[in-house]
């Protein structure tokens, strides 16, 4: 009886709460920090007069009340999402700006010289470059364009696919010289973890050499790439990286398996958002003269 108005932020971060199942979760996606959030739940809780989340020892488990919350917050934040990008996406000047998803070794080996020269086309588009390995939303606006490598694009985005993205096995030219029995069950292996689970080189290696031992894992392809420079191991690594590096070798040809494609995306809504356009046709150009060293063909 004495429940309080609901206000968009206590929403926003309920959901986030939801999603991410711990107050540390929901805090690094808010930018915010563990307390804050702990102090704002109970506030919320304390304002609608129900409890909206169980508080077990493996995270916050939604109650029913958590779960009405979840349905109509996430109804309400697709409204507003899908407001903001229509409204976007009547945008027909070449100003604003642009948020663009892409894994960092492509950013740093391949793309970052590309992006220096757009700026320099186009002062007035202002870039914010989400570095990340994991798939950003197109829907929930995380990024505007995303470049992904995947063989299978999300339904919700629309683009084209650029080429394919050969990936093999590497390893420095010391490493392999110190090893009696050059067979890939007795390298010590240099692993991506969870946070690049999407990268088919763990099913490969558990498919085809099973004894195969792990000697590090690591959540990014440049700190793969640095080790097996410094001679740990092998590793699994894109061409483009690790082609042009004189430091490695090698050690198979890149199996079918390990292929993907690379793949410039963008929500419908945006496509026709003048600076969203102009991007993604000038990102096109520059991959498609980046072919050669992204299929491993120099």
């Amino acid at each position: 009886m004495n429940a309080q108005p609901l206000e968009w932020n206590d929403l926003h971060l309920v959901l986030a709460v939801c999603r991410e199942g711990t107050l540390s979760g929901a805090a690094r996606a808010l930018g915010v920090n563990h307390s804050t959030v702990f102090r704002r739940v109970g506030a919320i809780e304390q304002k609608l007069g129900v409890r909206l989340f169980e508080r077990l020892a493996t995270g916050y488990a939604m109650t029913e009340a958590g779960e009405a919350m979840l349905e109509s917050g996430e109804r309400m934040e697709n409204e507003v999402l899908g407001l903001s990008r229509k409204l976007v996406g009547r945008d027909l000047h070449l100003s604003g700006a642009v948020r663009v998803a892409v894994p960092d070794a492509l950013l740093m080996k391949v793309l970052m010289p590309h992006l220096c020269e757009f700026s320099r086309r186009y002062p007035e588009i202002q870039l914010e470059l989400a570095i990340s390995n994991n798939y950003s939303n197109l829907t929930r606006r995380e990024a505007d364009i995303a470049v992904r490598v995947t063989r299978s694009p999300p339904d919700t985005a629309v683009g084209r696919r650029l080429c394919s993205m050969m990936t093999t096995v590497y390893a420095s030219t010391g490493y392999l010289a110190g090893q009696a029995d050059g067979t890939p069950e007795h390298y010590a292996w240099l692993m991506p973890d969870e946070d690049l689970a999407q990268l088919p080189i763990t099913r490969w290696l558990e498919r085809n050499h099973p004894k195969a031992t792990v000697k590090l894992r690591c959540n990014t392809l440049l700190g793969l790439h640095e080790a097996a420079v410094q001679g740990l191991g092998v590793a699994s690594l894109p061409c483009f990286l690790a082609d042009p590096d004189t430091r490695l070798e090698r050690v198979l040809p890149p199996p079918d398996e390990l292929t993907s494609d690379l793949w410039l995306l963008t929500h419908p809504d945006l496509r026709r958002t003048a600076r969203v356009k102009t991007l993604m046709n000038f990102l096109a150009e520059a991959l498609d003269k980046e072919k050669n060293l992204i299929e491993g063909k120099e």
